[in-house]
């Protein structure tokens, strides 16, 4: 029979012993949580305040920072807080409060770029169409089937991790709660719980990159019959940011989620794991801002007022 153990809490993995390294990952963390905080505040407030912004395609934009802003907030402050204060610990339900969140949050947020793509679709493919399909009814539902999707999964993930029996050790080999991690420390016998919601979770993600390449073959096939070199340019200028963060996002999940593990590679475990959590809330934005007029003369109305 298993020795089934209740826990109180979790320990994180510590990698250093080091004040110095303590401290420098302190410092890092810091810093990369305080510049993502302020990008992805900055698309928010834009998107609010500046009636120029008030369509669609930053409508959707706004949702996808705000969860980024939500991604970054779960994970680095406690990681931060451990290496200030020496400690490793989590209690018990914040553990669960966190893996319901890097569930409700990512899944959200895949939900959100597939919304995305289709918006681009109806853009480029049926421009006439576009104020009457994108309406304003139309996007909340949309933005509305995202946040529940998430929070599905969300649910269904916490509630059959946690349903699992825990045993022996407690120390997660990771730096926030995830079901990886988490599954390694379970000594039930009984896993259809957890299997049938990764299969659904890995379901639900397909399903959406499958949408969205769809989408972009008929975007590219509408864009390349364009007899204007101008109108092609335009067209894809406004594609290539949110192909970027269609990459980036599923890559580092892949990287995160579908790579083998071993308890040799706790290291390298680790690094993918501070990628996927870290990556798309500190880059999104610049990839959204790098070349986006619309967004760019809105923060310089802005700091213009602001002085």
């Amino acid at each position: 029979m298993k020795n089934q153990t209740f826990l109180s809490g979790f320990l994180f993995l510590r990698l250093t012993d080091s004040m110095v390294l303590l401290g420098l990952q302190a410092v890092l963390f810091s810093l990369v949580y305080l510049v993502s905080t302020l990008e992805n505040l900055t698309i928010v407030l834009l998107t609010v305040l500046d009636r120029h912004l008030h369509t669609p395609m930053y409508f959707f934009l706004r949702h996808l920072s705000f969860l980024d802003l939500c991604l970054i907030s779960t994970t680095l402050p406690k990681a931060i807080l451990n290496f200030i204060t020496l400690s490793d610990s989590i209690s018990f339900l914040g553990c669960v409060c966190q893996l319901f969140l890097m569930v409700l949050l990512p899944g959200s947020e895949v939900g959100i770029i597939t919304v995305m793509s289709y918006d681009r679709y109806v853009a480029i493919c049926h421009p006439l169409h576009y104020g009457v399909v994108m309406s304003k009814r139309c996007c909340v539902r949309l933005i509305a089937l995202s946040w529940l999707s998430g929070g599905g999964f969300g649910i269904l993930y916490s509630s059959a991790m946690f349903s699992m029996d825990f045993c022996g050790s407690n120390r997660i080999h990771q730096f926030f709660c995830d079901v990886p991690a988490l599954f390694k420390l379970t000594c039930s016998e009984d896993y259809s719980a957890i299997k049938v919601s990764v299969a659904l979770g890995v379901l639900y993600s397909f399903s959406c990159l499958v949408c969205i390449l769809v989408s972009y073959v008929l975007i590219f096939s509408t864009v390349l019959k364009m007899p204007s070199r101008e109108s092609r340019s335009k067209a894809f200028s406004t594609c290539v940011p949110h192909l970027m963060v269609v990459g980036s996002f599923f890559l580092t999940g892949i990287g995160a989620y579908l790579k083998p593990t071993s308890s040799e590679r706790i290291l390298l475990d680790m690094v993918f794991s501070v990628i996927y959590s870290v990556t798309p809330p500190l880059f999104n934005p610049i990839i959204y801002c790098l070349r986006n007029r619309d967004i760019q003369s809105a923060l310089s109305k802005f700091l213009r007022k602001a002085k």
